[in-house]
């Protein structure tokens, strides 16, 4: 199993395990209610996901760059739906 599907893998036991839905997994990372979650707010659920320190930062850049459809350097619900949905088909 490669890396990235190890931290896909760790993302979603930690989403099924840990919170009823997806939805209250991302409320609780956006700590500061703004319906989006910003770099620092998806490092923190990488590191809930117990992915290396070292990648965090790597990862969470790519997760912007791959699900951020707005350009605004955040994951809006809608974009964070489209990744869950991604994580759930790949596994």
């Amino acid at each position: 199993m490669g890396t990235k599907e190890n931290i896909l893998r760790k993302i979603r036991i930690l989403i099924t395990n840990q919170f009823d839905s997806p939805e209250e997994a991302f409320a609780f990372f956006d700590a500061d209610g703004d319906k989006e979650l910003r770099k620092s707010e998806i490092k923190k659920l990488l590191k809930a996901a117990e992915v290396s320190g070292f990648l965090r930062g790597v990862v969470a850049n790519e997760l912007l760059k791959g699900y951020d459809k707005s350009s605004d350097d955040t994951i809006s619900w809608n974009e964070f739906k489209v990744a869950i949905a991604e994580l759930e088909t790949d596994l």
